[in-house]
């Protein structure tokens, strides 16, 4: 059995990745590091986060989470579109695909992504790559903290 708070987690690595079939989506446990090169396609890295504190019902026993899955995106500049108009362009998409699957088919009551902030990624021996940041604010509920 798989928790709820994999399930969630991926649910949103599957959303993303069918906002952006041609980008490289890696789900990370925390533990892992994410990939030194952005592939040219770019590349999205959804972290498991962090589902804090919940609120509980006593009588019967729900745990409400509300988990922050922080949202890596990445790409590198072409000569058509800058690495800051490309990030914000997949930020957007996943954005939209949000928009169209606010419960993710019924397994959280509600996704929410925050503002995003967007820097410049520096890796040695390497064209510089655009990278963008923001989280998924999932909101759901399960009967144990463990499940």
């Amino acid at each position: 059995m798989v928790s709820k708070r994999l399930e969630v987690l991926a649910a949103v690595k599957a959303l993303v990745q069918s906002a952006l079939p041609h980008v490289k989506v890696i789900g990370l446990d925390g533990e892992d590091a994410a990939p030194m090169r952005v592939p040219p396609t770019g590349m999205v890295v959804v972290r498991s986060g962090d589902p804090g504190e919940p609120e509980v019902d006593l009588c019967p026993p729900v745990y409400h989470y509300t988990h922050r899955i922080p949202i890596e995106v990445s790409a590198y500049e072409t000569t058509a579109e800058s690495g800051e108009e490309i990030v914000d362009r997949m930020m957007g998409l996943i954005g939209g695909a949000v928009e169209a699957n606010r419960t993710l088919g019924g397994l959280c009551d509600w996704l929410e992504p925050t503002g995003p902030n967007t820097d410049d990624i520096y890796t040695e021996a390497a064209t510089p790559a655009r990278g963008g940041d923001f989280d998924l604010v999932a909101s759901y509920s399960t009967t144990s903290p463990l499940n």
